[in-house]
Formats: C-alpha cells, sequence, structure tokens
C-alpha cells in the first residue's frame, strides 16, 4: 500500500513560516509514514534545511500563477490531503488545481467552497482577528487529529550553513569564539516597522563598548540601511548585510549572543535558534507573535495610533521615534551581560495624543 500524499501550503513571509514550525513538528509525528511535501517560496526553502519534518520540498518563485503552480504540483504526486496555511483564495485555489483529495483550510476570504474541511476560526482571535501564529497552524494541524509536540519554535543549521557563516566572519575580522551582537535594522514588510538608523548604531555603539563585536545583517535590499547605521557609529562594525543566504543566515544566528531589531523574521529565527532578542515593535500588534517570548523584549511606544498595520506612517512616526535609543541599550547590555539567564520583557513607553 502505497504512503499517503500530505501537500503542505507553507506560509510567505520569513517569520511566519518559522512560527509554523510547532505545526510542523506536530503534523509528522501524527502521520509518520506519510510522504510530505511542502510548497513553499524558493528564497524561504533554506530556512527548512536540515528539518526531519518534510520528504520533499517543492518551490515557486512568487504568488500569482495558482493555476499553474497547481497543475506543476499535480504533476508531481497524487496528493490524499492538503493543509492550507495561508488563508487567501489562492493558496485553496493551488490545492484545488493540484488536485488535493482533501482540502483542509479556514473558511476566510470567500474561499470556503474551495475546501472540502472548514475548520473553524480559532476563538482567541476576537474582532480583528488577530492571533498567535503558532496557533493558526496547530489548530489547522489539531483538526486532522494530530496533537502538539509542543508550541516552541524550532530551526536547524547545517554544517554546510555553519561553515559558510564562520568563513564569512572570519573574512571580516572576526576571530573564532569572538562575542557577536547582531543588528537587523531592516524589515520588509514596508518603513513603517523601521527605529531609526541613527538608533540603531547609538546601540551599536553602546554594546561595542560592553565588548561586542558588532555584525549588521540584512537583505540584499537592505544594503543602504545597513550601511547608514555602520557609517553612523563611532566604533568599527563588520557589515554582513545581503552577503549570506538564507541558511548561511541561520548559522550567523547561532554563531551569535544576541540580536537587536525590529518587528520582521530575523527575531523569529533568532528565537527558534536560541538567540536572546531586544525588539523595538511599532505598527504591529504583538497579538500575532504573543507566543515564545521567553528570550525576547519588546520595547514599544504607548501611542494611540497602533497597532496601524499600514506600510509608511502617513504623520511623524512616532510609535518608533519615540522609543529611546538609550532604553533600547539598557535592555541590550543587560541580555549581553547574562545571554544564558536572559528573560525577556515588554514595556511600553511614552504615552502622547493621537
Amino acid at each position: 500500500m502505497s504512503a499517503l500524499e500530505i501537500l503542505v501550503r507553507g506560509p510567505n513571509w520569513t517569520g511566519d513560516l518559522v512560527m509554523a514550525t510547532p505545526g510542523f513538528r506536530a503534523l509528522r509525528a501524527g502521520f509518520p509514514d506519510a510522504r510530505i511535501t511542502l510548497h513553499v517560496l524558493a528564497h524561504l526553502a533554506p530556512l527548512l534545511d536540515g528539518a526531519p519534518w518534510f520528504d520533499a520540498v517543492a518551490t515557486f518563485a512568487g504568488p500569482g500563477a495558482p493555476l499553474r503552480e497547481g497543475r506543476a504540483l499535480r504533476a508531481r504526486a497524487r496528493f490524499d490531503l492538503g493543509l492550507c496555511l495561508p488563508d487567501s483564495f489562492e493558496s485553496a485555489l493551488l490545492m484545488r488545481a493540484a488536485g488535493v483529495k482533501r482540502v483542509v483550510g479556514y473558511p476566510r476570504h470567500g474561499r470556503g467552497l474551495l475546501l472540502h474541511q472548514r475548520v473553524p476560526y480559532p476563538s482567541e482571535a476576537g474582532r480583528r482577528g488577530l492571533i498567535p501564529r503558532e496557533l493558526h497552524v496547530l489548530e489547522l494541524v489539531e483538526a486532522l487529529g494530530c496533537a502538539r509536540q509542543g508550541t516552541a519554535l524550532e530551526l536547524f543549521v547545517t554544517e554546510a550553513e555553519q561553515r559558510e557563516a564562520d568563513t564569512a566572519l572570519a573574512a571580516g575580522g572576526v576571530a573564532a569564539g569572538e562575542p557577536v551582537a547582531l543588528l537587523a535594522p531592516g524589515a520588509s514588510f514596508g518603513a513603517s516597522k523601521l527605529w531609526p538608523a541613527e538608533a540603531f548604531a547609538a546601540v551599536g555603539d553602546a554594546l561595542s563598548r560592553a565588548g561586542a563585536r558588532v555584525v549588521l545583517t540584512g537583505t540584499e535590499a537592505e544594503r543602504a540601511l545597513t550601511a547608514r547605521v555602520r557609517a553612523t557609529m563611532h566604533r568599527g562594525a563588520l557589515d554582513l548585510c545581503g552577503a549570506l543566504g538564507l541558511g548561511a543566515w541561520k548559522g550567523l544566528m547561532r554563531r551569535a549572543r544576541l540580536l537587536v531589531g525590529n518587528d520582521a523574521g530575523a527575531r523569529h529565527v533568532a528565537t527558534a535558534l536560541g538567540l536572546p532578542v531586544v525588539l523595538v515593535m511599532g505598527p504591529t500588534s504583538l497579538d500575532k507573535t504573543s507566543w515564545n517570548l521567553e528570550r525576547v523584549s519588546v520595547l514599544a511606544a504607548d501611542v494611540a495610533c497602533r497597532p496601524c498595520y499600514l506600510r509608511d506612517c502617513p504623520i511623524d512616526h512616532r510609535c518608533m521615534t519615540r522609543v529611546e535609543p538609550e532604553l533600547v541599550a539598557a535592555e541590550a547590555e543587560r541580555a549581553w551581560a547574562a545571554p544564558a539567564g536572559f528573560a525577556g520583557t515588554q514595556r511600553q513607553v511614552g504615552r502622547i495624543a493621537a
């Protein structure tokens, strides 16, 4: 008898994919003998290299062609079960085009008729529909009869990925064993999530004075931003922005002692690899990412207009500029001094009128 074929349509964002890992772990435990294929954006696939949950990974360049992608998947296998993680109409249409016999998902955004099994949206969501992304996936997986295998985020680093990261650090003059602090000033969501470059520079200088080798990291598109942070710093920093693939990025995280960043994918990768995180949060809500904060400190401005979820601020960006560098530096120095015992906190500062 052939193995059950399962297709999982993965999330489209770095952070969402990492926050899906408790669900992936539960799915594999619930279907140990199935053949499970992950369908995910090509640039995100290295995040899951080394993970034991999937037998195959099918990649695609970008959204917008569900019928074509579905037909390509249909040519690979005859899927018995499909798990639709994005709540989009397009992801459910792709499953149908792939000929999946039983498509499972939340009946949101008009796609209910495309699903064979409609899972009620978690009651914890409330009026705004905001729930932890880990729960979003776990409740779908539990609807298939899979029990939770813990809720911790989990990623793996291959030997090749670690070698690439170590080589890049060595080429930049970082000695083996030298303590590294990472600054991740970017966010692909949009400019509204960006804490000022000058503020990151001030935190980098504080960490450098505390004995850290400061390393800037980010995507190719964020090179100008990290260059501005480095140029503003009074002390030296190594800029590896865009120099590493996503797989080696994991190796860089595992090599580091601390990450300071915005509410973006880097924070979730760091958390999955056990790295303390100091996070500046602006236009978004912690309601969607409120799990796995044991080693994450969140600093946010107490302003009436957040969370707005706008990609660009139409006023004065007060949700980010009101978070002072001295506060972030103090929290980063606390994490740097005792990373193994670092316990995260959540703080709001500086209430002002909308």
